[in-house]
């Protein structure tokens, strides 16, 4: 899924927050401070920020002030204060979206996948490259060993979803509400078929695979092949 930094200085609430979106599937790292944050933000360069406001070094909209000048990261501010004028204060300061206390970490994910689903409509990803495989999505094309890969739309988008997770096990679940935009549960069959037509487009079988690796009872890999086409 992302790569998530939480600026939370409640030790209770921090916790809560990174074991909820962890079990979501996002890799999650988190900063008690605003200048713990900031470095964190600017240096690992997350795929998202969740920053309380009320943090004990630096009023939150005041870091996040900051953090614009170096950063254009999407940061969701997530915070007790309610008051209207400060919702749009904070928003005017380069807020992508704003979460009343208390909210469960399932509301905080499905913001932050509206945000990053919003935002990349824009700013499309870069080319992703795994071994021999390039998929670029701006372009919508993708090659393997120099030849352009014949794909429907609804494949390429699969191939991008999981090239771009690349040596990370995706379930058929998180397929389903990613790149088929449905709620969970229900389409398992539909992953199947297309992972099946996929996988005969990268001259490949469920048995003999290259790149796409089924993990038993749990989902799919993309990773880049061991040896070279015909090795092994």
């Amino acid at each position: 899924m992302a790569q998530i930094l939480i600026v939370e200085d409640d030790p209770a609430i921090r916790g809560a927050l990174i074991r909820g979106l962890g079990e979501r599937g996002h890799a999650v790292d988190s900063a008690p401070t605003a200048m713990a944050g900031l470095e964190s933000a600017v240096g690992k360069r997350p795929d998202l920020v969740v920053l309380d406001l009320g943090l004990p070094d630096m009023d939150g909209t005041t870091m996040l002030r900051m953090l614009r000048g170096a950063s254009t990261v999407p940061v969701i501010v997530a915070t007790a204060r309610d008051d209207e004028t400060e919702i749009v204060a904070v928003l005017d300061a380069g807020a992508d979206d704003y979460l009343v206390k208390p909210f469960s970490a399932a509301q905080l994910d499905a913001r932050i996948r509206a945000v990053l689903r919003r935002l990349g409509d824009g700013t499309p990803d870069p080319t992703v490259v795994v071994g021999e495989l390039s998929v670029d999505p701006r372009s919508r094309r993708a090659r393997l060993d120099g030849t352009e890969l014949e794909l429907t739309p609804r494949e390429f988008d699969l191939l991008h979803y999981l090239a771009a997770r690349a040596d990370q096990v995706v379930s058929k679940r998180e397929l389903v509400t990613e790149v088929w935009q449905q709620p969970y549960g229900g389409a398992d069959k539909t992953v199947d078929v297309h992972l099946s037509w996929l996988r005969r487009k990268l001259g490949e079988t469920a048995q003999q695979a290259r790149y796409l690796h089924s993990v038993r009872g749990v989902g799919i890999r993309l990773s880049a092949p061991d040896d070279p086409p015909g090795g092994g």
